[in-house]
């Protein structure tokens, strides 16, 4: 059996992810070229070809198909020892991740209070990545909104929040004091990569069946408010805080009848150290009911 290069592995499950050599030399920030070589040294190695490649992209072939679902399971095997070794190796060591505008700094503090003798340090996670970053072993624990896939997570509700639409401050809607959602159910609403929290957010299907009005695509709430702005798409998004939108052209108006957005602490099931389990603790205490929506102006 051939001695496989876990890098060559790695660039074809990229090729094939983006079926594009180009997009994928840019992701791996690599040459082309070279990449070119690395997946064609794999096939060699393999002895088969993995990939057809065309002006156009690239395409898994009958043994490209075979061979990548072992190949992402070998990466992720590997990716996984490393992370369970350094572990071992410091067992009082936490990364807390926290995802969108939610703030841990008081929390990781007194985290870091309560046991001083632990390495505690933090990591911005993508708003629809929580729970990649949990079981690649990114972060040992996140804080952050659902809903989202927690298939290996361990999850718990802190608290819930209201939703708001996000419109313009000319919109028809602006000047509303509560909205529903046959109010704005012809409008498009800014699209999310990943299907559970799309559906949750557009609200799709609708309660009638029908499917909401595809917008935009975008994961960062910061191109949503640009869609916006532009008035390509409206948003929902969580009751924002007291600084509002901190954005001057936009405003938000309360819906009704819609399910609250969860924030909760998620960690690998079944997997929680002491740190990791006293900073669940103090997230408890810290995230509590939040008072009632009012429209920011």
């Amino acid at each position: 059996m051939p001695d496989l290069d876990l890098r060559l592995v790695r660039y074809f499950a990229a090729v094939a992810e983006h079926q594009h050599f180009g997009r994928a030399a840019e992701a791996l920030h690599v040459a082309q070229p070279s990449l070119s070589r690395q997946v064609a040294r794999l096939e060699h190695l393999v002895g088969a070809r993995l990939l057809d490649r065309s002006a156009q992209g690239s395409t898994l072939t009958d043994a490209g198909r075979a061979f990548l679902p072992r190949a992402r399971e070998l990466l992720r095997a590997a990716d996984a020892a490393v992370a369970e070794a350094r572990a071992a190796a410091a067992p009082r060591r936490a990364v807390v991740g926290w995802a969108g505008d939610v703030v841990v700094t008081d929390v990781v503090r007194s985290l870091r209070r309560a046991h001083p003798d632990a390495e505690v340090v933090t990591a911005h996670v993508a708003w629809d990545d929580l729970r990649e970053a949990l079981l690649e072993r990114r972060v040992d624990v996140v804080v952050g909104r659902g809903p989202f896939a927690d298939d290996g997570l361990d999850v718990e509700v802190l608290r819930e929040e209201p939703r708001v639409l996000v419109v313009r401050r000319d919109h028809p809607l602006a000047g509303k004091e509560q909205v529903a959602l046959d109010d704005f159910a012809h409008e498009p609403l800014v699209r999310s990569v990943d299907p559970v929290r799309d559906a949750f957010w557009r609200v799709d299907p609708r309660p009638d069946g029908s499917r909401a009005p595809d917008g935009p695509l975008a994961s960062e709430r910061e191109d949503k408010f640009e869609h916006v702005a532009s008035g390509e798409a409206l948003t929902l998004m969580p009751a924002p805080g007291p600084d509002g939108l901190l954005r001057r052209d936009l405003t938000t108006v309360p819906v009704e009848g819609l399910a609250p957005v969860p924030l909760v602490v998620a960690t690998r099931a079944g997997e929680r150290s002491g740190v990791v389990e006293a900073f669940v603790v103090l997230a408890r205490d810290a995230f509590g009911p939040v008072p009632a929506v009012s429209r920011r102006r």
